[in-house]
């Protein structure tokens, strides 16, 4: 990994950089109330990668039980095709294997194919849809679900 990027547990001192890349991402971004919630809710866990003390990406997940229930994953656009995808999604993975979380859960677009490719990558598989999920586009979301093997921190 370079020096220069370090990937931690999310901050209060992030929250306006997880805005700005909400804005950029999401047709329906989270606020900034809904991002500083998450901070105080027991059951989230949040991973950013900060690159020259600037956050080019996030990913949230809920801790159910043994699962875990990703709620956002995001890169800023500047900062695309450079492997943060991969980074952030090994650290949730990581995440879920030192908490004894069997397995993983997502919705994602239905024409997110960038998204898509990189979730199965990480072994997601399609396990259903939700139709007219996004009230923004009413777009149909697919359910993938991936299980966590002992001893998988990547």
């Amino acid at each position: 990994m370079e020096n220069n990027i370090v990937i931690r547990n999310l901050q209060e001192k992030d929250i306006d950089d997880l805005v700005e890349i909400e804005e950029l991402c999401f047709k329906t971004p989270w606020t900034k109330h809904s991002l500083q919630k998450e901070l105080k809710n027991k059951l989230a866990r949040y991973k950013v990668i900060e690159k020259d003390s600037k956050i080019v990406a996030y990913a949230g997940i809920w801790f159910v039980v043994d699962e875990g229930h990703i709620t956002n994953v995001a890169v800023h656009p500047d900062h695309r095709g450079l492997g943060h995808g991969n980074q952030i999604i090994e650290a949730l993975i990581d995440e879920c294997a030192k908490s004894n979380i069997i397995s993983m859960t997502l919705e994602v677009r239905k024409s997110n194919d960038t998204a898509i490719k990189l979730y199965k990558k990480y072994g997601f598989k399609l396990s259903g849809i939700r139709p007219g999920y996004y009230t923004d586009t009413q777009e149909d979301a697919l359910i993938m679900w991936k299980d966590i093997e002992k001893g998988e921190e990547i």
